[in-house]
C-alpha cells in the first residue's frame, strides 16, 4: 500500500468544508480506498452502487441517506445519477460540512454533478494515478512505463502489470463505457483508442482519423468526447495570445495514463520504449498528467503558431504565468521557439522540463528543470540565482 498524502490531504480539507464532495478519477485509481482511508477516523456509511445490494437500500433514498451525523460515501455514483436530486433536497434540509463523499469514474458534467443540480453545494476532488511524490523519484521510470493506475504499478513484475493493463482495456471497452452511458462497438472502439495513441500529443485532425478507421468525422468526434468523460484521455486546448502570427485553434490529445499508452501501442519494456517512435510523446504526456495533478486547479493550455513556435503547457499558478516546455533529453538548451513563447505570451517564467541529473539557470527567465525536482521536489518553481 502507498501512503498517497497529498491527495488524502486534498480530500480531508473538501470533507471539512462542503456538504458535498465529488471525488472523480478514472476506474481503478484508487477513489475507493482512498476514500475509506481518510474518513474512517469519523461515522462514516458506505454505498456502492455496484453491489446489489446497497443499490436495494437506495430503493428509498430520503431514507437510506437520512441524516444521523455521519458521512456517506456513496461509491460508483455514475451508475445512478437519479440520485442526485435526492441529494440535493437532503443537504438543504441539513447543511453541514462532510454529509457526502461521492465517487465517480466520468467527468463531473456526465455524471450530472457539474450542472446546476448540486451548484453551491460541492466541491470537486480529482484523482488521477499516483504521483511522483507518492512513489519517489528514483521510481521516475517504472511510474513511465507502467503508468500511474495502482495495481499496473505495483504489480510484481513487468509481464504481470502488462496483463492487468490489458485486461482493463477489455474491460473499460466491453463494460464501462456502456456503464456509462455510451454504446459503441467495443471493436470498433478499440481499433479508435489505439489509432488515438498513435496521435497521442499530436493535434486534434478529425477528419485525418475519421478516415483511417473509415467513420464520419461526427462519430469520431463523439468517440474521443467520451473518452475524456471517462476520464482516459485528455484534451489540452489551445492558447491564443493577442498577436498577429497565425495560431494553431485545435487542441492536442493525449491518453491520460502512459502504462495504457504503452499497451495499446504494444510496448511491453523500457528497452521498447527507449526504442519507439512516441519516445518523446510519451514523456510529455506523462509530464503533462503528473503536473496537472501537481498544480489542479490550474487548467493546461498548450500554444502553437503555423510558422513553428510553440509551448508545450501554460499554467497560471500562485498569480504568474509560467510555461513549461517538455524534453527528453539530458542536454537541455535554450531555442528560439522559447524565446518566441516568452515574449508573446508574456510568460513570467519558463521550465524546460528534462531528463538529466541537474536543475540549473538558463538566464534570468529560463530554468532547466529535472522532471524529478519538478514533480517530487519540496519547492519546485522557485527559480535558483
Amino acid at each position: 500500500m502507498i501512503e498517497r498524502k497529498v491527495d488524502a490531504q486534498n480530500l480531508r480539507e473538501s470533507v471539512a468544508h462542503a456538504p458535498v464532495t465529488l471525488l472523480t478519477g478514472p476506474r481503478q485509481a484508487g477513489k475507493s480506498t482512498l476514500a475509506r482511508q481518510t474518513v474512517r477516523s469519523a461515522p462514516a456509511a458506505f454505498f456502492d452502487l455496484e453491489d446489489n445490494r446497497d443499490l436495494a437500500r437506495l430503493a428509498e433514498p430520503t431514507l437510506a441517506l437520512r441524516d444521523t451525523g455521519e458521512t456517506i460515501v456513496i461509491d460508483e455514483a455514475q451508475r445512478m445519477p437519479e440520485l442526485f436530486p435526492t441529494l440535493r433536497v437532503l443537504v438543504d434540509e441539513t447543511r453541514r460540512s462532510g454529509r457526502f463523499v461521492v465517487l465517480g469514474s466520468a467527468s463531473p458534467d456526465l455524471i450530472g454533478l457539474g450542472s446546476e443540480s448540486l451548484a453551491g453545494r460541492v466541491t470537486f476532488v480529482g484523482l488521477g494515478g499516483l504521483r511522483l511524490s507518492d512513489v519517489g523519484g528514483h521510481r521516475l521510470d517504472d511510474l513511465w512505463l507502467r503508468g500511474a493506475l495502482p495495481e499496473s504499478f505495483l504489480a510484481e513484475t513487468e509481464e504481470a502489470s502488462n496483463r492487468w493493463r490489458d485486461d482493463y482495456i477489455s474491460t473499460f471497452l466491453e463494460r464501462d463505457l456502456a456503464n456509462l452511458g455510451f454504446r459503441f462497438p467495443a471493436t470498433t472502439m478499440r481499433r479508435f483508442w489505439t489509432m488515438l495513441a498513435h496521435y497521442h500529443g499530436q493535434t486534434w485532425n478529425s477528419a485525418r482519423i475519421a478516415q483511417s478507421i473509415d467513420v464520419s468525422e461526427a462519430t469520431v468526434r463523439r468517440y474521443v468526447d467520451a473518452l475524456t468523460d471517462a476520464l482516459v484521455v485528455r484534451q489540452v486546448p489551445p492558447w491564443f495570445a493577442n498577436i498577429s502570427k497565425r495560431q494553431v485553434k485545435s487542441p492536442r490529445v493525449y491518453i491520460r495514463d502512459s502504462g495504457l499508452l504503452h499497451r495499446l501501442l504494444g510496448i511491453n519494456t523500457m528497452v521498447d520504449l527507449e526504442r519507439s517512435p512516441v519516445l518523446g510523446a510519451s514523456w510529455e504526456g506523462m509530464i503533462i498528467e503528473q503536473l496537472s495533478a501537481r498544480f489542479a486547479p490550474a487548467h493546461p493550455t498548450y500554444w502553437s503558431t503555423y510558422t513553428g513556435a510553440e509551448l508545450d503547457l501554460r499554467l497560471e499558478i500562485g498569480g504568474r504565468i509560467l510555461g513549461f516546455e517538455i524534453k527528453r533529453t539530458a542536454r537541455p538548451t535554450f531555442t528560439k521557439s522559447m524565446h518566441s513563447a516568452l515574449t508573446d505570451l508574456r510568460l513570467d517564467h519558463l521550465f524546460l522540463v528534462h531528463a538529466g541529473p541537474h536543475t540549473f539557470a538558463l538566464n534570468d527567465r529560463v530554468t532547466a528543470i529535472t522532471a524529478t525536482d519538478l514533480l517530487a521536489g519540496d519547492d519546485p518553481l522557485a527559480t535558483p540565482p
